[in-house]
């Protein structure tokens, strides 16, 4: 779906958010054609494609060999107590709170007095389009309605502080979206590039090949506790090559500019401010 299709959307929403309404419509067979206003990319400011999800954004972390290690030696990963055992058995579950969601070119605002370690994480994203729970991983995809671009943007230091992820992973701005929703029919999401830039400088690149656990172990995981819902966001998990990966790291600092792209879904570039 363009951009100017989803920026076109003026009808009324049964379910608070008019995306989701498309996504339930089309998921029952309606028709993803649309009619009417268009507007030029260029004339348009992108919000995030959903804005009220029926959940928090659903997370995977350490779901990148090369990831797993990285987090590991880093000394913020409270989920391993050794060198030996960074890889984990089951789908580590996170979530980010939908607050945290901003458009494609956003700024993102930390607030600098409560943290000073600000990372990037770029993924990719998966939304539902059909409901259901306890979704077999044969039948996962069915369930898929379309793939976007995610930065899992993260404050290590209160990640830290805390033991958990829940508050570095949830503030404001934190979650950099979009700048579309690609339906399921037009991608391969196991054969996607992905890629993030911090000033120019390359510092992510992978194919989502090497997921740990694929879109369908994920779903089948996460749908085995809770039901999903459509417009549900799944963020599954980021490559090697985060700041907290470098030696010393390399955190984000204002005016940084963060660029995130996957092949055929588009980009994210957003500033840090």
């Amino acid at each position: 779906m363009s951009a100017g299709v989803v920026a076109g959307i003026k009808s009324f929403s049964t379910s608070g958010d008019p995306m989701i309404d498309v996504i339930r419509g089309t998921a029952d067979g309606a028709d993803l054609s649309y009619d009417g206003e268009h507007y030029r990319l260029a004339d348009v400011r992108l919000l995030p494609p959903i804005v009220q999800p029926s959940k928090n954004i659903l997370c995977i972390g350490k779901n990148y060999l090369e990831h797993a290690a990285e987090f590991a030696r880093s000394g913020f990963d409270s989920s391993t107590n050794n060198q030996t055992d960074v890889i984990p058995d089951a789908p580590i579950i996170f979530s980010k709170a939908p607050c945290t969601m901003v458009g494609a070119h956003e700024n993102i605002a930390p607030p600098w007095g409560i943290t000073q370690k600000v990372d990037y994480e770029g993924e990719l994203g998966v939304v539902i389009g059909k409901a259901g729970r306890s979704i077999a991983s044969r039948d996962a995809y069915a369930h898929v309605w379309g793939y976007t671009v995610i930065n899992d943007v993260t404050a290590r230091d209160l990640q830290s502080a805390h033991k958990q992820w829940l508050l570095g992973k949830s503030i404001d701005t934190f979650c950099p979206i979009g700048p579309w929703i690609v339906s399921a029919d037009e991608v391969e999401p196991e054969n996607l590039e992905l890629q993030c830039w911090v000033n120019g400088e390359l510092r992510q690149s992978a194919n989502t090949r090497d997921l740990i656990f694929d879109i369908p172990a994920i779903i089948a995981s996460i749908s085995a506790s809770m039901s999903l819902s459509p417009g549900d966001i799944i963020a599954t998990g980021t490559p090697a090559g985060v700041g907290i990966g470098f030696d010393p790291p390399k955190f984000l600092q204002p005016g940084d500019k963060v660029r995130i792209a996957i092949g055929g879904l588009g980009a994210l570039e957003n500033t840090v401010v």
